[in-house]
């Protein structure tokens, strides 16, 4: 009978890693990329507002194209996250640099 060594964290890490590699292939297949999503979505909101340029505010369905255009604005936000710069600190002028934390949110 032949004894294998057996390394508890390697086979945990082997198991992990199998997992994440799989539920990647799963996410690629099945969900579009950020990119094509947003722009999926871009166009979609595209055709929403042209439509609701044509239409009276009095009609009833319009309310249902304002809900959907603020649905779609709300998704491309959400998959574009918010913007953020960061510079090394030394790509920034010396008398541009301050001791505080450079940080910019959008």
């Amino acid at each position: 009978m032949e004894c294998y060594p057996f390394s508890h964290s390697n086979w945990s890490y082997e198991l992990v890693t199998g997992t994440a590699i799989e539920l990647e292939a799963l996410r690629e297949k099945w969900l579009a990329s950020t990119t094509a999503r947003v722009d999926a979505l871009g166009e979609q909101l595209r055709k929403v507002e042209a439509e609701l340029a044509k239409r009276d505010p009095a009609e009833l369905t319009t309310s249902q194209l304002f809900t959907m255009a603020r649905s779609l604005r709300r998704q491309i936000e959400e998959a574009t996250g918010p913007v953020r710069f960061t510079s090394p600190v030394r790509d920034i002028p010396d008398d541009e640099y301050h001791e505080q934390v450079q940080d910019w949110q959008g």
